[in-house]
């Protein structure tokens, strides 16, 4: 890079990539067996670490972050190399650790100055523990004045590694120099030329190659890259660039934060490092053997784009998609027969317009690993402060969610976990009482369910006490009593203030949490449910749509007004018969369908539509679902089924009570999208002013 470049234009890849490897630091971290530390594991929290002190160190703002950073590589090095055996505390130190640094990212990104007491602290700590191995040095090793660097760490013996020639080519002075300085942290410099515009360099190094381009990737391109196994072509040409590299690392040594190195390896990179670190790089001739092609796909394969310019895309996809709907309306009063290369042009560009639609909606979908990759760590935590033994199981890490909803069901879904680890799983001495491992467990899965994804949250604790939720209920005023099903007491958990616990705890127990969960649930257009067996365990089951941003649904007619029924909710229709209908209460009726009687909601009731049929054999009944629940809403006309595109209603104009947000239909007007759950409370007697 030359000396006028402004680097401040990196800043943001910098903290994109930066949080991804500290989340991926903590998941190896929560993964080490302290007995027998996995190498691979070290080696992966390590280069996380030292990723990002070089990165802070090459823009030389971020001290905060370089020194802690600095720190921390130190003590992991000495761990992987067997100096320091791992402990627990450690292990607490070191998520601490990361907490710090993913505070002091967030602060740089902000443009602010992290948090200097945590700063200190944190610092101290890990300076506390570096003395522990200055205080114990191996019995081979020389007692030294100043803690070993991973800089020093990292030159190793030229017979103790594998050598790999680097060919780069069209490299900088400035280039050179930060790739240069960043080799000789990898392993020895043992020989180094230049031929044209090539600088050949033969590096002794334990680093896979993979590692290796992954760096240099953030200075040059890959294509300027070749890395190769090979010997060093002559001993004589090797001690000058040694003694060199050795000046270098005495000044790295001293002044550790303005190294030169990259900013961070690849956006590609983290997830190998994360998951099963690269066996690689404990067998450094194999992972030399490997050949290059499947690195230069993955550095471009992915690009990082703005979320912006993402939302832009899909608001155009979305005008695209009522356009269509338009050609479509219009089209449908064209004769058929004079008309049909036109039409068959429409149903073509209906195809491609909703395969485009798919494709860009793709774009913003993220695995749901993103969420219960925090989890590990937030059942540890809980788990020992309660002083339980609780096993988390994920599945389903893989199944998609739009980004917009990834992030904002987070929060619900840590309020679940705790209250289950808080009030769910029993003490060990209880468990083991009731004839159970003292350990617990707790589940978290996903899994897509047509249109919409479900999220279970479940553990095989002692199950909710219906007795003591009974009585709270009837406390509150809630109207049960002892022959209340289960399915209908069990929802009261999430009414306001409603809480059974004994005492307020840590974690829950106030009756303030559940509420707001529900809340954010349905805030997200969707719903939740609790099902709860005494002795076996509670399972929290959420349903949402897969987006937020264009939705199947069926378009009924009421009076003269349009309103959209969520595709998802619909289960079948029919003219009810007067078989069917029976009258239990001068206000309301129930449909009888298949040995069930459902209640009825008039959809002209509930918004006030005049001119609405009111005769119910007369109207139409669209049988809906939610929450396990089938009621049936009566319609005047069915008009079809079509994709609409969802517009944010509260946010154009205002929250209307029974109503999710709005969308444009193809000859211009607006038909609003029925709240489906503001409706199955209409059945259960808690009425809205529509």
């Amino acid at each position: 890079m030359s000396a006028g470049v402004d680097l401040s234009q990196f800043f943001e890849t910098f903290f994109d990539e930066a949080d991804e490897l500290l989340a991926d630091m903590e998941q190896l971290l929560l993964g080490l067996d302290i007995d027998s530390p996995d190498t691979d594991e070290l080696n992966g929290i390590f280069r996380a670490a030292h990723s990002i002190k070089g990165g802070a160190g090459t823009f030389g703002c971020f001290g905060a972050l370089a020194e802690t950073t600095h720190l921390l590589e130190n003590l992991l090095d000495f761990l992987r190399r067997g100096e320091m055996t791992l402990r627990k505390d450690m292990i607490d130190l070191f998520l601490e650790t990361k907490d710090v640094l993913t505070d002091q990212v967030a602060a740089y990104r902000n443009s602010q100055e992290p948090d200097a007491a945590a700063y200190d602290r944190i610092c101290a700590q890990l300076r506390e523990l570096a003395l522990e191995k200055q205080g114990h040095p191996p019995a081979d090793t020389a007692p030294a004045p100043a803690p070993v660097t991973a800089v020093s760490a990292s030159v190793v013996a030229p017979d103790a590694a594998g050598t790999l020639r680097l060919d780069l080519t069209g490299l900088s002075p400035k280039d050179s120099e930060a790739l240069l300085a960043e080799m000789a942290l990898m392993g020895t410099i043992l020989h180094q030329q230049t031929q044209g515009d090539t600088l050949s360099v033969w590096l002794g190094t334990t680093e896979s190659a993979d590692d290796i381009e992954a760096v240099c990737c953030f200075v040059i391109d890959a294509s300027q890259i070749k890395i190769q196994p090979d010997n060093v072509p002559g001993a004589a040409a090797a001690p000058a660039p040694e003694s060199e590299i050795s000046q270098e690392i005495e000044s790295v040594q001293v002044e550790p934060q303005p190294v030169p190195a990259p900013v961070v390896a690849s956006a590609s990179n983290p997830s190998p490092d994360s998951g099963s670190s690269a066996s690689a790089v404990s067998k450094p001739p194999e992972a030399a053997a490997k050949p290059k092609a499947p690195a230069a796909p993955a550095s471009s394969s992915t690009i990082r784009v703005g979320v912006e310019k993402v939302d832009q895309i899909i608001n155009l996809v979305g005008e695209l998609v009522i356009t269509q709907a338009m050609l479509v309306q219009t089209a449908s009063t064209l004769d058929p027969v004079i008309h049909d290369r036109l039409l068959s042009g429409i149903e073509q560009f209906e195809r491609n317009a909703r395969d485009l639609q798919e494709a860009v909606m793709s774009i913003r979908m993220m695995p749901m690993d993103y969420v219960f990759s925090r989890f590990p760590r937030v059942v540890r935590e809980a788990a020992t402060r309660m002083s339980k033994q609780i096993k988390l199981h994920t599945h389903g890490q893989a199944t998609e969610l739009d980004k917009s909803l990834i992030e904002r069901i987070i929060d619900p879904l840590t309020h679940l976990v705790r209250n289950s680890i808080d009030h769910g799983v029993e003490m060990p001495e209880a468990r083991i009482a009731a004839g159970k491992s003292p350990e617990g467990n707790m589940t978290l899965s996903a899994q897509h369910n047509g249109g919409q994804i479900v999220i279970e949250v479940s553990d095989d604790g002692a199950g909710l006490n219906r007795e003591r939720i009974l009585k709270k209920a009837m406390s509150s005023g809630f109207p049960v009593n002892e022959n209340t099903p289960d399915d209908e007491l069990w929802p009261l958990i999430f009414a306001p203030g409603f809480s059974t616990a004994d005492k307020v705890t840590e974690i829950s127990g106030r009756g303030v949490g559940m509420d707001v969960v529900r809340r954010n649930i349905q805030g997200m257009g969707g719903h939740i449910q609790l099902s709860s067996h005494a002795g076996k365990g509670t399972t929290t089951k959420i349903i949402l749509p897969l987006t937020l941003a264009i939705l199947d649904g069926m378009s009924v007619r009421v009076g003269e007004e349009t309103f959209i029924l969520p595709l998802s909710h619909v289960m079948e229709s029919m003219q009810p018969t007067d078989e069917q209908v029976k009258r239990i209460s001068e206000t309301e009726s129930v449909l009888h369908v298949r040995g069930e009687y459902l209640p009825i909601v008039a959809l002209h009731d509930v918004f006030s539509v005049e001119g609405a049929e009111t005769d119910v054999k007369q109207s139409i009944a669209v049988i809906l679902k939610a929450e396990d629940v089938r009621f049936a809403l009566l319609v005047d006309h069915l008009i079809g089924q079509h994709q609409v595109v969802v517009k944010n209603l509260e946010s154009n104009y205002r929250k209307i009570p029974g109503v999710s947000a709005a969308t444009i239909l193809g000859d211009g007007s607006v038909a609003l999208i029925v709240d489906v759950f503001a409706l199955l409370r209409v059945t259960r007697d808690q009425p809205f002013n529509a």
